[in-house]
């Protein structure tokens, strides 16, 4: 990830696969810049060829704690540049496109913005990993019937797989 920032946007640019091993670090990353004050994040995903359901979900589960609008609470702007149309229609069938602006265009997102020192990936745990896939699937399936059906084994064996490292951390 990359990320620049201006006085109250921040642009992220996401390359490659965004999966559930990168998820941990977007969701810091963007819940820190929100509690620095920014209000508009333009996700450039350009060069962003999948997301996974994971990732989706710690996607989802920003857009719904900032919602975005005039009257939409803190007034958070959530723009998704340049998104491949296999993303967007996965974000349609899981029902959560509503939550951002799709924006296409020739226009330079990171504009009026200066690099800002992107976060050195961690090495999360296997119980950090769980547990934010878990909250992740759960996100999905809360917003709807048909992610409840999709993802109720992997939420499942997530649940289960996260008791277990616990009671082997004991």
């Amino acid at each position: 990830m990359q990320v620049r920032v201006g006085d109250s946007a921040a642009c992220v640019r996401i390359n490659g696969r965004a999966n559930f091993t990168t998820s941990i670090d977007f969701k810091k990353l963007l819940f820190e810049l929100e509690a620095r004050g920014f209000r508009r994040f333009t996700l450039d995903l350009t060069d962003c060829v999948l997301m996974d359901s994971t990732f989706l979900g710690v996607l989802a589960g920003f857009g719904l704690q900032s919602p975005s609008g005039p009257d939409g609470g803190k007034g958070t702007v959530i723009e998704l540049f340049h998104a491949q149309p296999r993303i967007v229609d996965l974000l349609e069938n899981l029902g959560v496109l509503g939550l951002f602006q799709v924006v296409d265009g020739s226009a330079d997102p990171a504009k009026d913005t200066c690099p800002c020192e992107s976060p050195e990936p961690e090495k999360p745990t296997r119980e950090e990993v769980t547990r934010t896939c878990l909250e992740a699937h759960k996100t999905l399936m809360d917003l709807s019937p048909e992610n409840a059906a999709r993802f109720k084994d992997v939420a499942k064996f997530l649940a289960e797989d996260l008791q277990k490292i616990k009671a082997a951390g004991s």
